[in-house]
């Protein structure tokens, strides 16, 4: 996977002069392992992932999830975690947008839309025919940034349960 370079017009300070989109990499672990436990925060949890698990599940013999970072200055301000998924009754790849951040001192700058553009690319390079994303009911504004990225709500089917295998 290629790197994407951005050049993004000076406007505010806060925004970052140039941005890269680009497949993290072993040194990254520590910073995306602090922005999971941001995200964790926003939704009232905490993160229990250790780099251990996420070395493992990013760079480990068999890799399970992809994470796609946004840099600026050194510094990774965001990512992507894609899961991949499988529709068997249409026999249909796909890959779920599991996580998508931005640091809050970088958003309203489109670095979630890169992101997003970033992973959808990747879906399309691993031979996905779709690319789902979820959000919480009551995150309306999530749910218009990804409408307006052009993801369209699905129905809620159902209960979805959960066993714990160990």
């Amino acid at each position: 996977m290629q790197n994407t370079v951005i050049k993004l017009e000076p406007a505010a300070l806060e925004r970052p002069p140039m941005l890269t989109i680009r497949a993290a990499r072993a040194g990254d672990l520590q910073q995306i392992l602090d922005m999971i436990a941001l995200l964790a925060e926003c939704h009232g949890d905490a993160a229990k992932i250790s780099a251990a698990d996420l070395d493992r599940d990013l760079f480990g013999p068999n890799p399970w999830i992809t994470a796609l970072v946004a840099e600026a200055g050194g510094r990774l301000i965001g990512y992507a975690m894609l899961v991949p998924t499988y529709r068997a009754t249409e026999g249909l790849r796909g890959m779920d947008l599991h996580h998508l951040f931005v640091r809050a001192d970088h958003r309203a700058h489109g670095i979630g839309r890169h992101l997003v553009s970033r992973a959808r690319e990747h879906a399309r390079m691993a031979g996905c025919g779709y690319l789902t994303v979820s959000a919480a009911t009551g995150n309306f504004g999530a749910h218009r940034f990804y409408e307006q990225m052009n993801f369209r709500a699905g129905p809620v089917t159902g209960m979805r349960y959960v066993q714990a295998l160990g």
